[in-house]
């Protein structure tokens, strides 16, 4: 069983709503802290978090689910992925004091927050390791290559696509045309050279990935575009492949997953496996 308490605590001048998940007895002394992307709060789509948070909470590990600042129920200005070093920090104080037994926590974050939990991470002595599932890293050339990999690659080998190509109910111009155009995207040389704050934020995660010296979990949906972005990257870039193909940085694929495991299975594979990871480097 686990206690289920509210918690509120400050980030420069700024309250934040949280809820702490804390088990009567303890499988080690690491918490477990979610991070939450924008534009969501601590419940996550279809209370994704909720449902972590109770299960891991039920295999012995404390959890900390917060809404950042202007996000939620959490006060201060809204901001995104890159402007919340000090939120996930005043998350861990928080959860650290919620419950004296621990020493150390883990974060979990999903899209932007696995991004932001990553930037984080190596500056903090008391992270133990990281949770990632379906990590951020959107540029324009890297959707289109995704979106011509992921979703045409997969709708050219349907039947009932071709059933509507060939029944004229599919206009094939315009399917053609949209693969053209993203195929045009994906070829680095034929798109303007990226925003320098998309290049900064992926070049920090990168080098935060070669630095975190704890263990890391990289969860991956095989229907997510977002999903597919990193994958590729990771494929891709000589330096990705390197910092993620380490002995500390262990992949769970779940091929019928989309980018926030809606599917029961699914999530459950999901639960199942930040257990089992959690075991055995939390």
């Amino acid at each position: 069983m686990a206690r289920v308490s509210p918690i509120v605590f400050e980030c420069a001048g700024d309250p934040l709503v949280g809820v702490v998940h804390s088990p009567d007895s303890l499988r080690g002394t690491t918490g477990v802290v979610v991070v939450v992307g924008g534009p969501q709060y601590r419940a996550g789509s279809h209370r994704q978090f909720v449902q972590l948070a109770r299960h891991l909470a039920a295999a012995g590990y404390p959890v900390l689910r917060f809404d950042y600042r202007g996000m939620g129920d959490s006060g201060g200005e809204p901001r995104d992925f890159r402007g919340v070093n000090e939120d996930i920090r005043a998350a861990a104080d928080a959860l650290l004091a919620a419950d004296p037994r621990l020493r150390s926590v883990v974060l979990f974050g999903l899209c932007d927050a696995a991004s932001a939990a990553l930037m984080y991470a190596p500056g903090d002595p008391r992270v133990q390791g990281l949770m990632l599932a379906n990590p951020w890293v959107r540029t324009e050339a890297g959707l289109a290559q995704a979106y011509v990999e992921q979703y045409y690659g997969r709708r050219f080998l349907q039947p009932t696509f071709w059933r509507k190509l060939l029944s004229g109910r599919l206009d094939f111009r315009d399917s053609v045309g949209g693969l053209l155009r993203s195929l045009r995207l994906s070829g680095a040389r034929s798109i303007p050279t990226p925003p320098a704050s998309q290049v900064d934020f992926i070049d920090s995660m990168r080098r935060a990935m070669e630095s975190f010296v704890g263990p890391v979990l990289i969860q991956v949906s095989g229907r997510d575009l977002t999903a597919g972005e990193f994958v590729a990257l990771c494929r891709d870039s000589s330096s990705w492949h390197r910092a993620i193909n380490r002995s500390v940085v262990t992949r769970q694929e779940f091929p019928a997953a989309d980018h926030t495991f809606s599917n029961t299975e699914e999530l459950q594979r999901a639960l199942e496996g930040c257990e089992r990871w959690l075991a055995n480097h939390g």
